[in-house]
């Protein structure tokens, strides 16, 4: 039977990340593991700079802006779902393509399940299992369970 000592929980702030975080807390709870919460700015190509000719120091402003805001939402998340500290939530930002840093985040951090929403912030169609989701449960070396 699974008894996870880790569990990896994406957020991309929506409500659906904060279904699969509460999820989590609660298996948490029941094994006395930590969660790792973890956010994904992605990353855009440097071509696009070079089409535009927008300023490296533009650029450079709205990257620190964005991981500003990212961390400030990943305050305000840890902040609602851990009221009771009874749990420890441990947070990242990393930049990069979702589902790679994702994968990297389970093995830097040896996650023994991942948590994540079926559906993101786009939500598209709730017929449709989300890009990011899919691509986490192909390439996990460890359960993933999927919230709705």
């Amino acid at each position: 039977m699974l008894k996870p000592t880790k569990i990896l929980v994406p957020t991309d702030f929506s409500e659906y990340s904060n279904k699969a975080l509460s999820q989590a807390i609660d298996i948490a709870r029941q094994y006395n593991a930590k969660v790792f919460l973890i956010h994904v700015i992605e990353e855009h190509p440097i071509q696009t700079i070079d089409e535009y000719s927008i300023g490296i120091e533009i650029v450079k402003e709205l990257e620190d802006k964005i991981f500003a805001i990212a961390k400030e939402k990943m305050q305000k998340q840890y902040a609602k779902f851990n009221q009771d500290k009874d749990i420890e939530i441990n947070t990242n930002i990393r930049v990069g393509v979702s589902y790679e840093e994702i994968l990297k985040e389970e093995q830097d951090k040896n996650i023994d399940l991942i948590v994540i929403a079926s559906l993101g912030k786009t939500g598209i169609a709730k017929y449709l299992l989300g890009s990011v989701a899919r691509n986490v449960l192909k390439g996990a070396k460890c359960p993933v369970l999927l919230t709705k």
